[in-house]
């Protein structure tokens, strides 16, 4: 029996306008006990993975949505009561009979749906869930019915979401009727082959046919795509490089690396070019502005909020630093590597991604010396940071040119053409590279 008093937590807008999200991983299970700010599990919303507490406390009944699925705001997701005795999962479909559908909202609590710890949806979905079927085992060897979900427990979901497996054509031989880990990894060969016709709560699956292999585009990745279409498209966009001879900031990162001052602090010269661009914007305003189209106006800015482009295996985040302009150089190295430690792991949440007003992309650690980055939208120029590399260089000492083994770089800046014209975008790149040039101008 499902206790009366069982609350749904429905999938809540975390703060960005949220329409969607998909399902990464259950952190709870049916019959865990859970306590208010418990996280319950990740979601993957157009920006970042999100994590997301529970507001209620009790036992977990059912767990309403399959790892994987893309499910909208104010769907339910999660229901938890005083429990009884937990059901087993229930996916979100509108395919019950009349009765069972009468039970089910005669399950719901009276009037609205409590608040969450992270905001609502801007829908109150009245969502209508299939009847639940029984629980038996299926028979040795059988897939599951296409009238009911696979039983299987959220790790073995997410894995085989991972693999590419098809959970339906797997052989459960779990007590229940529930495929287990050792039930996949037993099907993991035949991965390769083509996937089912999903229905309609499974999301696709890369669709394994041999020579190709179909992904979906989604979550971070697809609002990548579309960010980066619009800028290309709206913006006229202009690149201006230089390249530049760093050997003293790669000795200042030395000395630096020793100077207690900076303990805890991984020094490397893209904190001594966030310092250099911090400081060029305040000569050069136009570079930290932004161009709005409606009212016909340059909005200058009078704060920097700095940009660190990360490539993370959902796809390109740029979260940045709030007001990097009055950091001291140590403070912001720390939260350099701060932002940067959190994107690799997935974890950037939207308000720092949010307000940006200038970006560095440094694609040095994938070997390259540069590239004509496109302006992250909202802001008005990008600076791609290329690899130091040890070049032959012309040297001018005492009036006498030599040649010189340096470590040199490419700077490259993308601007917004229409009300930065080249001359402010060079003037703005050729200080910048003087200081990469001379650091102890800023850090003396």
């Amino acid at each position: 029996m499902q206790m009366v008093n069982a609350q749904e937590f429905r999938l809540p807008d975390v703060g960005e306008g949220l329409v969607e999200a998909e399902l990464v991983t259950w952190r709870v299970a049916v019959g865990d006990t859970v306590q208010v700010n418990d996280i319950v599990c990740e979601i993957e919303t157009a920006k970042s993975v999100v994590e997301l507490p529970s507001p209620f406390a009790g036992i977990v009944e059912a767990l309403l949505v399959d790892v994987g699925a893309t499910v909208e705001v104010g769907t339910p997701i999660i229901r938890i009561g005083s429990g009884a005795h937990p059901t087993e999962f229930v996916p979100a479909l509108a395919t019950e009979q009349p009765d069972a559908q009468a039970a089910a909202a005669a399950a719901e609590p009276a009037g609205d749906s409590p608040g969450t710890l992270v905001g609502y949806g801007p829908r109150e979905a009245s969502t209508q869930r299939r009847a639940r079927r029984t629980s038996s085992p299926r028979a040795g060897g059988q897939h599951a019915a296409d009238t009911g979900p696979v039983l299987a427990k959220p790790p073995v979901r997410l894995a085989a979401r991972e693999a590419g497996v098809d959970l339906r054509t797997v052989p459960p031989t779990g007590p229940s009727g529930d495929v287990t880990r050792e039930d996949l990894a037993g099907a993991g060969r035949h991965a390769t082959e083509p996937a089912a016709t999903p229905r309609p709560y499974d999301v696709p699956q890369p669709a394994y046919t041999g020579r190709v292999t179909r992904e979906p585009i989604k979550g971070v990745r697809k609002m990548m795509g579309q960010a980066m279409s619009a800028s290309a498209f709206t913006l006229p966009h202009v690149t201006v490089w230089t390249t530049v001879d760093v050997t003293e900031t790669t000795r200042l990162v030395a000395r630096l690396k020793q100077d207690p001052a900076y303990d805890g602090v991984r020094v490397s010269p893209l904190l001594v070019l966030a310092r250099a661009c911090v400081e060029a914007l305040r000569k050069h305003p136009l570079l930290n502005a932004v161009w709005d189209e409606p009212a016909q106006e340059v909005v200058l800015r009078h704060y920097v909020n700095l940009g660190i482009a990360a490539a993370t295996p959902r796809g390109l985040v740029v979260p940045n630093i709030k007001d990097a302009d009055l950091m001291s150089a140590p403070d912001l190295g720390r939260a350099i590597n701060g932002l940067t430690d959190v994107a690799r792991e997935g974890r950037t949440q939207p308000p720092e991604q949010q307000g940006g007003t200038f970006t560095i992309t440094n694609v040095g650690p994938f070997g390259m010396e540069g590239g004509t980055p496109i302006i992250n939208p909202g802001e008005s120029a990008i600076l791609c940071f290329g690899a130091v590399s040890k070049r032959p260089w012309v040297v001018s000492a005492d009036g006498e040119d030599r040649l010189a083994v340096r470590d040199v770089c490419t700077l490259a800046l993308s601007f917004d053409h229409r009300h930065i014209d080249g001359a402010t975008g060079s003037a703005f790149l050729a200080d910048v590279a003087a200081v990469m040039r001379d650091p102890a101008q800023l850090f003396d």
